[in-house]
């Protein structure tokens, strides 16, 4: 019974800064049209190297286990690729000393790049919010100025906060990735967001249960954040510079919340995740103590992939969750991209 106080005191705080929550919509406004499905597909062979040289003849893409027609197909890659790079320092959920030394590995992947194959940008989220950086650069020497620069200051909301902290910095969290998804979406091209943070908190597990109000706000942050992120054309990339010193209980337990939610029972605050976040848009999750090395294989992410859109078949009801699977016709070789999306029904004439 407390842990269920306490979960409906989160819920109502957690969603309400950027979303309205079902329950208290009885008319709510109809959904946007879904749109094209547009995917990032990353190929890599055993090496784990993206792979250039495919054709449009080598690609299936299913949606919901049907095969889908394309209606576009670009092999893209190196400098002329229409993407750019945001770097996330997270100070919210870090401690001091592990937010030292990733600034100082950032400074150090930014000095081996005086000149940056792609515009990067750096953002810092701190306990009263995101701070971005609202122009890109690819001078290296620029960058770690700004980095230089930025201040982070102390802080109201500890890892040992306990509950109530971790609760405060789930919201801080995910409204600072809805602020940046809205920066994202107005500008073109594909957007590899390295979030370096080791996580927010899950508030997941036994003892932790939602009534079905709270289940459907879940749900629909869920929905909303996919849906942002997506139409942002952002890949996510959770970088953690903890290394051998993370649990292997924490550094795995997100991979019980990668199944794609299709209705709000199903829901739990785990499905909102950063590193969960990250697989379900196509890009990775890593721990290591290199942080630099981790920064250097996400963005060789951009060295190559393929530029793929489909129309997506008609949904039944409002936010009808779909399964996206991308199968290379040659042996030996994955693809990683988006992993589904929430579509919505036509608008009734």
């Amino acid at each position: 019974m407390p842990s269920s106080i306490r979960l409906s005191a989160l819920a109502l705080s957690l969603l309400l800064p950027f979303t309205q929550a079902s329950a208290q919509q009885p008319d709510p406004a109809p959904p946007e049209p879904t749109g094209p499905i547009h995917l990032s597909v990353v190929v890599s062979d055993h090496s784990g190297q993206p792979l250039a040289g495919l054709t449009q003849q080598d690609f299936k893409v299913l949606d919901n286990k049907a095969i889908q027609p394309l209606l576009s197909f670009q092999a893209l890659g190196g400098e002329q690729a229409p993407a750019e790079v945001v770097i996330v320092i997270d100070a919210v959920n870090t401690t001091f000393s592990l937010v030292a030394s990733e600034r100082d590995q950032i400074d150090r992947f930014l000095r081996a790049h005086e000149h940056l194959a792609h515009p990067v940008s750096l953002a810092v989220l701190t306990d009263t919010g995101l701070m971005a950086q609202r122009q890109s650069s690819t001078d290296g020497k620029a960058l770690i100025d700004a980095l230089d620069h930025s201040e982070i200051g102390l802080r109201s909301i500890r890892r040992s906060s306990g509950f109530w902290g971790a609760d405060e910095r789930l919201k801080v969290s995910l409204n600072a990735l809805h602020q940046l998804g809205a920066i994202e979406e107005s500008k073109p091209g594909r957007k590899l967001v390295m979030w370096v943070s080791p996580g927010w908190p899950l508030l997941s597990g036994p003892g932790i249960e939602l009534d079905a109000r709270q289940e459907q706000q879940v749900f629909s942050t869920i929905v909303q954040i996919s849906t942002e992120l997506r139409r942002a054309h952002v890949s996510l990339y959770a970088l953690d510079a903890v290394g051998a010193r993370e649990s292997v209980l924490r550094s795995s337990y997100y991979e019980s919340f990668l199944k794609g939610v299709t209705k709000p029972r199903e829901a739990v605050l785990g499905n909102l995740g950063l590193q969960v976040i990250a697989a379900q848009t196509g890009g990775l999750v890593l721990n290591s103590n290199d942080l630099t090395g981790q920064l250097e294989r996400s963005i060789g992410d951009a060295s190559a992939y393929y530029d793929i859109t489909y129309t997506p078949p008609p949904a039944e009801r409002r936010d009808e969750y779909h399964k996206i699977d991308v199968q290379i016709g040659k042996p030996g070789l994955a693809a990683r991209t988006l992993t589904g999306y929430y579509s919505q029904p036509e608008a009734e004439r």
